[in-house]
């Protein structure tokens, strides 16, 4: 029999930042790559380094050791330091498809520099594994993964086809027992043997040819004896083969026949720890995330390609952004399993990337704006699809018809006259900074006349910016007057129309287009009915549906389907990873008091805010395994219903006071269910109601939901990414159904990983305490939407994420009051940017059936993710059933 090949790769798994600040794990690096670059250059024994599949730790070397690059570029080249192919090893589940998508770009882009990224989709530590990610990594150009989380046990190989939603299927070897399976090795040749030895008996069954192991673990620096080692082990016996080499090298000759199939996501916790806890821990970060991903994929980038000249499209600025949220993906990052300083510089990530993507956003609606032929406001639709629904938008002149327009607030005018000397004119003049004097308010001409009585100066103030305005020369004009007349009298005054916030419907808005503003007739207005006396529900209604809350229990009814958004908190003595209830756990499900007041009366929209009074237990006691204390905590939930809608729209929120404890809003299903559909990365996925798992990992069905969930004839859409759970199952244990969905809206502990938990004994981490992990004193909210009966999930989603939304025109321009600036039907959109010059746009087909893209009067090339042609396209494409595509549009005919 010949010897057993065991391919020795060396390499080291880092993560940016976890339980240090991501400058103290630098540091590490620094010596780290240092040493490895050294023992490349001096051992040729040492023949091969995995710096871990991600260009981060690269940049972030070469920023501290710039003049290391050429030696960087010449082993990367050679192919013996393996680079790339993704920026940062992100979570798959925490983060959007686009960011997955940009994330490997920006890795395969970086390692071209230095000579072309490594040929494997290297996913060692994530905590599971999207369904689609076979396709990515094909669309990418590469055949083979290396997976360890989430395999599940009907997977007995060490490698296995993994196949995506639509059939794009990649090799996945699997680390049966992680990357680390050869770190730490003793030098001595005989103990190596014998290691070898005893991890062939145990893995025996899974095993196909060769043994993979990975000589690295985490933040561990090279082992410079390596090369000697394994030429003494060699010399010792014949049963073993060993060699140094790299993951491409040992891909490049593993066995492919025979291999067991999988297809879809990865999420069991067989044989590795799942950490499912991070979807619900520090919930303010996945709002964060969610809020600059959409800032970039709905809104800038799309704006900006659209609305904007192709040469003043903000390509740099919008990098450095996707940078900023792309770093915040690695997934001790994005899953906030980290130490208070890590979380801390994620925010202000997330923060910096917002900013820039809402500043260039409203750039180019500006840009929009000017670009009307007629003026007043211009209703805008980030989507797609055309859409009618509500917009809310600032409108001068005198009030319309009040069955189509619903006003917000009114402001007759600024101050009308003013009358000053000189001095505070002057200084009231130096601290005025462009135009813009007020929120929603511009100055967009100014007149200036003098008498023997004094100086009048006449300000114009509109809605609209007016651009080009010469403000500086003015203030030098006002200036020289000033200082010719000291003691002049100035007499200011104001010209400006009565303004109004209104909320109205408009119909027909077209994908990806504008319409001037038109307030459409509403067929079906809302309204809102007081409570007619104590224990009387409060009514909104638009004879479409109507809602009706409860006034002792704080739920509402939907469409006569009741108990919906029920409050449950319970105890929580688990840490970032892991959920795990104390043994003796105290829930709380019903408000001690309940206050429900009409906000808005309608005719465009109503809405009611309930005031639900709680007594939760402070804290969790770990010696005693129970809570105890109190903590009085209002909970505010505030009830929205449109006129022409069925959906209604709902924010919760309190203020946590309380520590070691998880809330959780519960919804009976209209239908008993046996699955949940959620959003997840270019698609959704249909999970069970239970979940693999083991002794030292319990596994639970609390599964990520990106955008919206689906149980039962029940629909709740949302931004981000919530956890939920399908819960209060009843039925044969082989055939059980749910009752209700919970969604999570707080978990909160204060421990980075805990030792003795319920439902994970052994640690995940370091036992630290993490104080910002309670999240204590914070404002906890989640705005949702929740429809009942058929609705399209990803329609429903959009109305939250990307609501219709208006800018200020002048008119003068050359664009006519209705179009779409591009037209793309027959999927779901996923990004739409310019791409050097040409205009990119990403789909993707979350049917079983086989579509046709539609991109009227355009014509260019299908590519794959490295921009590499496919096929041409005129106007339309095939899309198969999951599938993703990108195309990239060529120029259209003058």
């Amino acid at each position: 029999m010949p010897p057993r090949t065991v391919a020795v790769v060396p390499h080291t798994h880092w993560d940016r930042e976890w339980y240090e600040p991501f400058e103290l794990f630098r540091l590490k690096l620094v010596d780290t790559l240092d040493a490895v670059l050294d023992l490349l250059d001096a051992d040729p024994s040492y023949g091969w380094f995995l710096p871990d599949g991600q260009m981060a730790a690269v940049d972030d070397y070469l920023e501290v050791r710039p003049e290391a690059a050429p030696r960087l570029r010449e082993l990367a080249a050679s192919g013996r330091l393996s680079v790339g192919p993704w920026y940062v090893l992100m979570d798959e589940f925490l983060v959007s498809g686009e960011t997955i998508v940009r994330n490997l770009q920006m890795g395969m882009d970086r390692a071209a520099s230095f000579g072309g990224p490594m040929e494997v989709g290297y996913l060692p530590d994530m905590f599971g594994h999207i369904a689609q990610m076979p396709q990515i990594l094909s669309a990418a150009g590469m055949a083979h993964a290396v997976v360890w989380r989430g395999v599940p046990s009907a997977i007995d190989r060490s490698a296995f086809w993994w196949e995506a939603p639509d059939g794009s299927r990649v090799r996945a070897e699997y680390l049966t027992t992680g990357y680390s399976n050869a770190a730490d090795l003793p030098d001595d040749p005989a103990a190596l043997i014998q290691r070898v030895a005893a991890y062939e008996k145990d893995e025996a069954s899974y095993l196909l040819d060769g043994i993979l192991y990975m000589n690295g673990s985490d933040h561990l620096p090279p082992q410079p004896f390596l090369g000697r080692l394994v030429a003494q082990a060699n010399a010792l016996q014949d049963d073993y083969r060993f060699e140094v080499t790299s993951l491409p090298r040992y891909l490049a000759r593993a066995p492919v026949e025979g291999l067991p199939s999988w297809q879809g996501e990865l999420r069991s916790g067989f044989r590795a720890n799942l950490l499912m806890g991070v979807t619900s821990n520090r919930v303010d970060v996945k709002r964060a995330a969610a809020a600059a991903e959409i800032a970039l994929e709905r809104r800038a980038e799309p704006y900006a390609a659209l609305f904007e000249p192709a040469d003043r499209y903000p390509e740099r600025l919008l990098e450095l952004a996707w940078r900023q949220v792309i770093r915040n993906a690695a997934h001790d990052s994005i899953c906030a399993c980290s130490v208070d300083p890590v979380v801390d510089a994620v925010l202000e990530r997330f923060a910096e990337a917002t900013r820039v993507g809402d500043g260039l956003a409203e750039r180019a609606l500006s840009a929009l704006g000017r670009s009307m032929r007629s003026p007043g406001p211009v209703v805008v639709n980030p989507s797609a699809r055309r859409r009618s629904g509500t917009v809310e938008l600032v409108v001068s002149g005198e009030p319309a018809d009040a069955t189509a327009e619903q006003v917000l607030s009114s402001r007759a005018s600024l101050p009308g006259s003013l009358t000053l000397d000189t001095a505070t004119f002057s200084s009231i003049l130096g601290m005025l900074q462009g135009a813009r004097i007020a929120d929603d308010a511009w100055i967009q001409d100014v007149v200036v006349e003098e008498d023997d009585s004094g100086i009048d100066v006449i300000v114009a103030v509109g809605t609209e910016e007016v651009p080009g305005l010469p403000v500086d020369a003015l203030k030098d004009n006002l200036f020289a007057r000033l200082s010719a007349r000291p003691d002049a009298e100035v007499r200011v005054r104001l010209d400006q129309p009565p303004l109004r916030r209104v909320l109205a419907r408009v119909h027909d808005v077209p994908g990806l287009g504008w319409a001037t503003y038109e307030p459409a007739r509403l067929d079906h207005p809302v309204t809102a009915r007081p409570a007619n006396g104590p224990g009387e529900p409060v009514v909104l209604t638009n004879g479409l549906v109507t809602v009706t809350i409860d006034p002792a229990r704080g739920t509402f009814a939907l469409g006569g389907h009741g108990g919906l958004g029920r409050l449950v908190d319970g105890g929580d003595l688990g840490d970032s990873y892991n959920y795990s209830p104390p043994n003796h756990d105290t829930v709380v499900a019903d408000p001690e008091a309940v206050r429900v007041e009409v906000v808005e009366h309608g005719p465009v929209r109503a809405s009611a805010r309930i005031s639900a009074d709680y007594r939760w237990p402070e804290r969790a006691d770990p010696a005693s395994s129970a809570r105890h204390g109190e903590q009085l905590v209002t909970v505010t939930t505030t009830i929205e219903l449109h006129a022409e809608e069925k959906a209604v729209r709902v924010t919760t929120g309190f203020v946590n006071p309380c520590r070691d404890h998880r809330v959780r809003l519960h919804f009976p299903l209209p239908e008993p269910a046996p699955t949940s559909t959620a959003g997840s990365a270019f698609g959704a996925v249909t999970r069970g109601l239970s979940a693999e798992g083991r002794p030292e990992e319990r596994g639970l069905p609390t599964f990520p939901a990106r955008e919206f969930v689906q149980a039962g004839g029940l629909t709740i859409a949302h931004c981000g990414v919530v956890e939920h759970e399908l819960i209060d199952l009843e039925g044969p244990p082989e055939a059980p159904v749910a009752r209700t969905l919970a969604m999570t809206l707080l978990r909160a502990t204060g421990m980075l990983s805990r030792v003795g938990m319920a439902y994970r004994p052994v640690p995940a981490g370091p036992l630290t305490p993490v104080e910002g992990l309670q999240m204590l004193g914070q404002r906890i909210e989640l705005t949702y939407l929740v429809a009942v009966g058929p609705v399209d999930p990803w329609a429903l989603a959009d109305e939250l994420a990307i609501p219709l939304e208006s800018a200020p025109s002048l008119g003068g321009g050359w664009r006519p009051d209705r179009g779409s600036a591009l037209e793309v039907e027959g999927a779901r959109l996923s990004s739409l940017r310019r791409h050097h010059g040409l205009l990119e746009v990403r789909v993707f087909n979350p049917s079983p059936e086989e579509t046709t893209v539609r991109l009227a009067g355009r014509s260019g090339w299908l590519v794959d993710l490295r921009g590499r042609p496919l096929e041409g396209f005129e106007e339309s494409f095939r899309l198969r059933p999951f599938g993703i595509a990108t195309a990239r549009l060529a120029e259209p005919h003058p």
